[in-house]
C-alpha cells in the first residue's frame, strides 16, 4: 500500500491512498484542477481515483468532492447523515453509496472500514483502510480520543493523525474567547500534547509512518508539533514522524 497526504489544514483536506490496481482517495477538499496538479507531484493522475470515501461535510474536507465525482464519475461513499448535511455544498454526484458507520466496505483489493469520532458535525468518521496485509488509519477532526478511537487504530502500520494546535499559542493567539473553546472542547480538535500522548500508546515496532495532519496555521507551527510528538516517542521512532502540509503533498509512502 501506497499514500500519500495531498494536504490538510483549514483549507483543504484529501489523502491519495493506492493497494494493486486500487486508488481511492480519502476527503477531497481542493478544487479539481488543484488536486489534478497535487496528484501530478508525486506522480499519479486523476484519471487514477475509482472512488472517494467522506469523513463529514465540513467544506474543507468535501469542497471538491461533487466536482471530481461528477468530472471522473467517481462513486462517493458516506454515511447518510453526513450527506444530508453536505448536501448543498456536494450537489449532484456520480454514484451516492450510504454506508453505516462501523461498517467494512470491500473495494477493490481494500477493506475500509469507518468508526465514530467526536467532532462537531453530522456524524464525522475516522476511517481504517486495509489491503489484508497492511492498515492505514486516518482520523483527524477530533476533539477526544475515545476507546473505540484507540480500539479502531491500534495496530495500524501507517497512521494519519491530528496535531491541531499548541495550547499557549492557542491561548495567545486571535482566536475570540467563544472560539478558543470551541477548538478546545471535546468536539472540537486535539492539541498537540494530547496527541503525542495518544501517538505514544499506538506505536509499534510495525508502525511504518506517522503523519501529523491538519496543523492549524494560526494556533500552531510544524516543529512545535513535531517536537512535542519526539519527546513522548522512543528517539529511535522519530525518523518515522511527516508533518502534512497545508500547500503541498507528502512523498508518497510505502506501508
Amino acid at each position: 500500500m501506497r499514500f500519500s497526504v495531498l494536504g490538510s489544514g483549514s483549507r483543504g483536506n484529501s489523502v491519495y491512498i493506492e493497494s494493486g490496481s486500487s486508488v481511492i482517495l480519502i476527503d477531497s477538499g481542493f478544487s479539481g484542477k488543484q488536486t489534478e496538479t497535487r496528484l501530478k507531484q508525486i506522480d499519479r493522475d486523476l484519471e487514477q481515483v475509482e472512488a472517494i470515501f467522506v469523513t463529514h461535510e465540513h467544506y474543507d474536507h468535501i469542497g471538491g468532492v461533487g466536482v471530481l465525482s461528477r468530472r471522473c464519475r467517481l462513486p462517493v461513499f458516506a454515511n447518510t447523515p453526513t450527506f444530508s448535511a453536505g448536501e448543498k455544498k456536494l450537489g449532484k454526484l456520480h454514484k451516492r453509496i450510504e454506508t453505516e458507520v462501523g461498517e467494512t466496505i470491500t473495494f477493490g483489493d481494500f477493506q475500509i472500514r469507518s468508526f465514530s469520532i467526536s467532532h462537531d458535525a453530522a456524524e464525522p468518521v475516522g476511517y481504517v483502510i486495509s489491503n489484508g496485509e497492511v492498515s492505514l488509519g486516518y482520523c483527524t477532526d477530533i476533539g477526544k480520543v475515545t476507546t473505540l478511537v484507540r480500539r479502531h487504530l491500534t495496530g495500524c502500520n501507517g497512521l494519519v493523525l491530528e496535531f491541531n494546535h499548541d495550547l499557549e499559542m492557542l491561548k495567545n493567539g486571535p482566536y475570540p474567547i467563544q472560539l478558543q473553546q470551541r477548538v478546545k472542547s471535546s468536539h472540537g480538535h486535539l492539541a498537540n500534547n494530547d496527541a503525542a500522548v495518544f501517538l505514544n500508546e499506538l506505536l509499534h515496532n510495525d508502525m511504518k509512518h506517522v503523519i501529523l495532519a491538519h496543523l492549524s496555521e494560526t494556533n500552531n507551527d510544524p516543529q512545535l508539533a513535531l517536537l512535542e510528538a519526539q519527546t513522548k516517542i522512543p528517539t529511535e521512532s522519530s525518523s518515522r514522524l511527516h508533518v502534512a502540509s497545508q500547500h503541498q503533498p507528502t512523498g508518497l509512502l510505502h506501508l
